[in-house]
């Protein structure tokens, strides 16, 4: 397969051959999702609802750019920004969405005691649970630009906020009320709402528009993603290590926006472990391609995820719920085989998800792990030597059996 993104192929193809390998032109995809929302946001005025949303972005910490999203369209739009209900969308219909998704930015302070009316109001739209209609006005009109990311979902259009106004009262729940007046930490306030059933990605916005914790400041979205996953995640594995094991080895999986996801649980005392790799062809593939990885034990992971990063912990949570409802604890590996099907990312959440419907989907229960690779090299491209070469979990595994035969001559 030739090299992606070579100038010269890219003039020999035009996007018509697909020299690249790969079934869509990820250029012209974007070009067309442009194009489709060009004349809905051709005006420095927008009115809309908003789904609701808002963006915080982190170049220039402490100073930051925030802002609110607001699309061209009135009613129902909280699909344009619901993140863990796409699970039957397409990454162009992802692409779709964030385009209309028009930006008002402006610098502000992640000390939000410094903030003015534009900054509260926004906040008054992040603890909305329905879509607020919104007014902004724009210094010019807005620019379409959609950076990958593999954290957030893409920011569409954007342009120089100066004035933003919510025409109508937000629905805040009283429960919110109570979060944000009360002086919890901001771990506290999101337990809380989690397990009082709010959805993820409204506590996300509500950390990064400012509202949580005792010293409430702005965070960026990409960092209030994988905060929120990462603080559940943690008191989910606590609460896991009081229960029994499963019983037996079990694979799971599924593919989702030219991911695949394996997972395998074992009858073991509790550690988790994410092998990924991006295959040849793929965004950020190569032609050798190679496995990262990054684990814990029942300790937890020391530091951050320097390797997998943000899909560490969104992979980790889903399979620790699932973990949860079952009242059962496991060793876990998640293998994540990106594909050249996945053309542009669209953010976490789709690992979220992926790994959740993965969770969803069993293939078997088996005696032997041994059993359970069999089983798994028919659902992975890559040769499963690889990923055992790397694996923290596996080669421990081998490591302790040899010791215990070792002992026992």
């Amino acid at each position: 397969m030739m090299k992606l993104f070579n100038s010269k192929l890219c003039a020999l193809c035009k996007g018509r051959k697909l020299l690249c390998g790969r079934p869509t032109c990820p250029i012209l995809e974007r070009f067309r999702v442009v194009k489709s929302v060009e004349q809905k946001i051709n005006r420095r005025e927008i009115f809309g609802s908003s789904p609701p949303s808002l963006f915080v972005g982190e170049y220039g910490y402490p100073k930051v750019r925030v802002g609110p999203l607001v699309p061209p369209i009135e009613g129902n739009t909280s699909h344009l920004d619901s993140p863990l209900k796409w699970e039957n969308k397409t990454i162009k219909d992802v692409l779709y969405y964030r385009s209309l998704l028009v930006m008002g930015e402006m610098k502000a302070d992640v000390n939000v005691r410094k903030s003015g009316r534009i900054l509260e109001e926004v906040q008054e739209l992040a603890m909305s649970v329905k879509p607020v209609d919104s007014e902004i006005l724009l210094k010019r009109r807005p620019i379409l630009k959609v950076l990958p990311s593999e954290f957030a979902p893409p920011v569409g259009p954007r342009a120089e906020l100066l004035d933003f106004e919510l025409t109508e009262n937000p629905r805040i729940p009283r429960k919110t009320d109570y979060v944000v007046s009360d002086e919890l930490k901001a771990e506290e306030a999101i337990m809380r709402l989690y397990n009082w059933g709010f959805d993820e990605y409204y506590i996300i916005r509500l950390l990064s528009a400012g509202l949580l914790g005792i010293n409430k400041k702005l965070v960026p979205t990409r960092w209030s993603i994988t905060a929120v996953q990462d603080t559940i995640g943690k008191k989910l594995r606590e609460e896991i290590l009081r229960y029994d094991t499963i019983n037996e080895f079990e694979l799971y999986f599924y593919e989702f926006l030219g991911n695949r996801y394996a997972v395998i649980l074992m009858p073991e005392t509790y550690a988790f472990e994410l092998l990924e790799v991006w295959l040849k062809g793929s965004l950020f593939g190569s032609d050798e391609p190679e496995v990262i990885h990054d684990y814990e034990d029942f300790r937890g992971i020391k530091g951050y995820a320097e390797e997998t990063t943000g899909a560490y912990y969104a992979a980790r949570l889903s399979v620790l719920e699932s973990l949860r409802w079952r009242r059962r604890q496991a060793r876990i590996i998640v293998f994540r085989e990106v594909t050249p099907k996945y053309y542009a990312p669209v953010g976490v959440w789709q690992i979220r998800v992926g790994v959740k419907k993965a969770m969803e989907n069993p293939v078997g229960k088996f005696n032997t792990l041994q059993e359970a690779l069999n089983e798994l090299r028919k659902f992975l491209e890559l040769e499963l030597e690889k990923y055992l070469e790397k694996s923290w979990i596996l080669r421990l595994r081998k490591q302790r059996t040899l010791d215990y035969y070792f002992n026992m001559m």
